[in-house]
């Protein structure tokens, strides 16, 4: 199934997508804390729309969530509520969602950098013998069709499209195959990189976490639906242009090893992220040098997931 965060009122939501349209299922931090209840609940939804219906003819996600079943909703009734308070939202056209990060909270995000083979070539650099790991803040994450400002003081902003992966269940001391098994989805990243602050110094705290410099999403897709994560194409454009293009199946660390590596030194738990590096094409690795401006859109598609989308602003406009 796909999921989605997007804001109802002053509510931040995960919802299931049907079609156009996204079934709210409870706020982001609730569904964290029970992921399989509302899983069950999502696909009871799913399972009970009418097969013969058209997009404008739902069920309202409005039930008791035990009672796991839905009651049929008129059009007038599938509207949106992001501009209400109101606490049970309704379901709403999935082209009126304003998009949230899809995780709680509490998450950590954990990055992993030179996991490419073609990356590390571009810069002349050795893959690591063990995962080079490097933590982002859950301030940092923004949602899909938002504004990025540029940092402060930073002319050398730079995109790194990349496949993040959502942890489900708690993960200490793990086998690769629990950790593997305990992948809830996967979705877009943007690791967008303040290269004047990441490469002042040997630390890439300050270059990795710049204001809203995570884009991530649209949709969280699940991984018994997404498939094998190691055959997809994934390419970043700026202003429509292809800058990276590669496959996932270049990547050096894979996901269950790497979670697994991880979990031995500290414990995972539901909603934390990986995003698993960037393929070749990065700003600063070409000749010359290319670097994001004000005004510049920036996608990150991933085949089986979608198209994450963002636009670059300066700090002062933002």
């Amino acid at each position: 199934m796909r999921l989605i965060g997007y804001k109802s009122g002053s509510r931040q939501l995960i919802g299931v997508c049907s079609g156009t349209w996204v079934i709210p299922l409870a706020d982001i931090d609730m569904f964290y804390a029970d992921i399989p209840e509302y899983l069950n609940v999502a696909t009871n939804y799913l399972n009970t729309i009418d097969s013969t219906a058209t997009d404008r003819t739902l069920y309202s996600a409005n039930t008791n969530k035990n009672q796991g079943s839905s009651n049929t909703a008129n059009e007038s009734d599938i509207v949106s509520q992001n501009g209400s308070d109101n606490p049970e939202p309704t379901t709403i056209s999935i082209n009126n969602a304003i998009y949230v990060p899809p995780v709680p909270a509490t998450a950590r995000i954990l990055c992993l950098g030179l996991n490419y083979l073609r990356h590390a070539e571009e810069q002349g650099d050795e893959l690591p013998s063990t995962p080079t790991v490097f933590a982002r803040y859950h301030s940092t994450l923004t949602g899909h069709l938002t504004e990025v400002p540029i940092p402060s003081g930073d002319n050398h902003f730079d995109w790194e499209g990349e496949l993040a992966v959502i942890i489900g269940k708690p993960l200490k001391d793990a086998t690769p195959e629990e950790a593997e098994a305990a992948i809830l989805g996967y979705t877009c990243f943007n690791d967008l990189s303040s290269r004047e602050y990441q490469f002042a110094t040997s630390q890439w705290t300050l270059g990795k976490n710049a204001d809203k410099s995570g884009p991530i999403g649209p949709t969280l897709v699940t991984a018994d639906e997404l498939g094998n994560p190691y055959l997809l194409k994934i390419e970043t454009r700026v202003n429509g242009i292809t800058v990276q293009s590669g496959n996932t199946s270049d990547m050096f660390f894979r996901v269950p090893e790497t979670l697994s590596y991880i979990s031995r030194a500290m414990t995972l738990f539901p909603g934390d992220v990986l995003s698993t590096g960037t393929p070749e094409g990065v700003g600063f690795a070409r000749q010359p040098p290319i670097y994001l401006k004000d005004g510049d859109s920036v996608e990150v598609e991933i085949e089986g997931i979608g198209i994450l989308s963002n636009r670059i602003v300066t700090g002062a406009r933002h």
